[in-house]
């Protein structure tokens, strides 16, 4: 989680950098994909891939359990490799996205342990260890990885209110929540992001 983290603060500066240095080429925007395919796609799959081993050892033959019950989490990273090069080849989406952008789903995965090691609640302990969770997770983030649902992206064309309202009301949002709600922060943001994105549709995607 705490890598993923990480990847995400670098995803978000690599491309100031290489404007800053001129060091921008095709080859850097593949690369760049490559990497987060790995951090933000098969890391996270990792992530759902254990939660299902423990949820299925919870069962009396789980230790036995069929390898091909478990692959399923690794879906998450190939929609995540679709939505990538589905965004690489686009010409439209500078200002906003069609479908989740990969690093928001990883984040929310690399959440899930978090949550799962701080929390006291029996019910969200239960859910985290309920194999068909993870089966719900894994058809849900996909899914919006490859949809063509309309979201907005985190930037900024000025700096008028007006205009960037949603992506204001989403940081209050974050900074509230992780002020009240700790790791739980990340699914409640998540959820804002997608809220906020449909109901501000004709500011943010243009």
């Amino acid at each position: 989680s705490l890598f993923i983290a990480l990847a995400a603060v670098v995803d978000f500066l690599d491309g100031f950098v290489a404007r800053l240095f001129k060091a921008t080429s095709e080859l850097g925007k593949q690369l760049d994909s490559l990497a987060d395919l790995v951090s933000f796609g098969v890391a996270p799959s990792l992530i759902v891939f254990h939660f299902l081993r423990l949820s299925f050892a919870r069962q009396d033959d789980g230790l036995d359990v069929s390898w091909w019950l478990l692959t399923p989490a690794f879906i998450i990273a190939c929609a995540g490799a679709f939505r990538l090069a589905t965004f690489n080849i686009a010409t439209n989406q500078q200002y906003g996205f069609k479908g989740v952008p990969i690093p928001a789903v990883g984040l929310l995965v690399a959440s899930f342990p978090l949550i799962y090691w701080n929390t006291e609640s029996e019910p969200m302990i239960g859910m985290f260890q309920n194999k068909w969770f993870w089966y719900a997770v894994i058809i849900l983030l996909s899914w919006l990885m490859v949809s063509k649902l309309p979201l907005m992206a985190l930037k900024f064309k000025d700096f008028t209110i007006k205009n960037n309202l949603p992506k204001i009301v989403l940081l209050l949002i974050a900074v509230l929540s992780g002020i009240f709600l700790q790791w739980l922060a990340v699914p409640v943001t998540f959820l804002a992001y997608i809220v906020l994105s449909l109901a501000f549709k004709n500011k943010s995607t243009t």
